[in-house]
């Protein structure tokens, strides 16, 4: 499919920046697929829920089924999954598991992307 006509450069453009510069500014392979997965894990709405419901406390798993209205099964399988990326944490009391948010990283992401949907 051809570029509609103003995403072209004109035939005379030799470009306006140092091109080996910004290849060498780029992020790594890792870095960049550590990002892919963190987004790809927050574009999963059940996930947002859960991030939203740990903003500002930590819960037992118990809680999170009961807010989101969900089955446990489902609800630790994703907080595995955000686990696994440290995007959330557990801290385990006798047989009870909390759960909360990683660090401060991922509020600061979440908040500053519900207030772009938010902004008119």
């Amino acid at each position: 499919m051809p570029k509609p006509l103003q995403d072209l450069c004109e035939d005379t453009c030799n470009g306006t920046s140092n091109i080996d510069l910004l290849k060498d500014q780029l992020i790594s392979e890792q870095t960049v697929t550590g990002l892919a997965e963190v987004f790809k894990a927050l574009g999963d709405p059940t996930r947002l829920k859960i991030i939203h419901t740990l903003l500002n406390r930590e819960l037992c798993v118990h809680d999170i089924v009961q807010v989101l209205d969900m089955g446990q099964s489902a609800i630790s399988h994703q907080l595995r999954y955000l686990r696994n990326l440290r995007i959330v944490k557990r801290r385990k009391v006798g047989k009870t598991v909390y759960y909360s948010l990683d660090d401060e990283h991922i509020e600061q992401i979440f908040l500053q992307m519900l207030q772009h949907m938010k902004h008119n």
